[in-house]
């Protein structure tokens, strides 16, 4: 069995006259055969919490979190045996079609990173994956869509049996592990901050830019 937990960083916005909107976008997987070695990460850097900041629900969020339990939870992942692989837009690239439709934009993105996945066989191909990525869409038909099309098209490409699942971070404790790693690549691109990103810089089996 392998596992891909994807989360992203940045927005899609395109009004760059808002100062909230990100001029990068990144989506990111992280990918291992044995996910219980993730979540141990995550349960011993929560735990370091100091009790004010536990009542947060149980979940860590890398926006929020002090630079030190960045750097632990950052540093723990680099010692386990796992892979990341990420796409970074500059989003005053994008196509201005593809601009109008979010949904499909992040749809085509995020295929674009199985495939190469696959491709590449960084993961075993004969055996059941399973893709899960972070609850952003609360719209029930977009988060079937999403599911639908990414099975239909690595197993028409791939002939693989896939399974994707949309879950909280609460839910499946990994899936906080790659909000941090996102988040670090997506600050070297957006900030030019490379001191998270550097932590687990070994890990990253590919990253490239789209739209360039």
């Amino acid at each position: 069995m392998a596992y891909i937990f994807l989360d992203e960083s940045g927005d899609l916005g395109f009004d760059f006259t808002k100062k909230k909107t990100s001029k990068y976008f990144v989506i990111t997987f992280l990918f291992v055969s044995n996910k219980r070695v993730i979540e141990k990460i995550v349960s011993k850097t929560h735990g370091e919490l100091k009790k004010k900041y536990k009542k947060r629900g149980g979940v860590l969020h890398s926006f929020r979190e002090k630079p030190v339990i960045r750097q632990r939870l950052l540093k723990r992942l680099a010692e386990k045996d796992c892979r990341i692989m990420a796409v970074y837009l500059n989003k005053s690239k994008v196509y201005t079609r593809l601009q109008n439709e979010k949904d499909v934009l992040y749809n085509y993105v995020t295929n674009i990173l199985l495939d190469r996945i696959c491709t590449k066989k960084l993961i075993d191909i004969k055996e059941p994956i399973i893709l899960v990525a972070s609850r952003k869409e609360t719209n029930k038909f977009l988060n079937e869509n999403f599911k639908n099309y990414l099975c239909q098209s690595i197993r028409n490409n791939h002939k693989i049996n896939l399974s994707v699942e949309i879950k909280t971070p609460y839910e499946e404790k990994s899936l906080q592990a790659v909000d941090f790693v996102s988040w670090a690549i997506f600050r070297k691109y957006q900030s030019g901050d490379e001191s998270y990103y550097n932590l687990i810089k070994q890990k990253i089996a590919e990253e490239n830019p789209l739209f360039t």
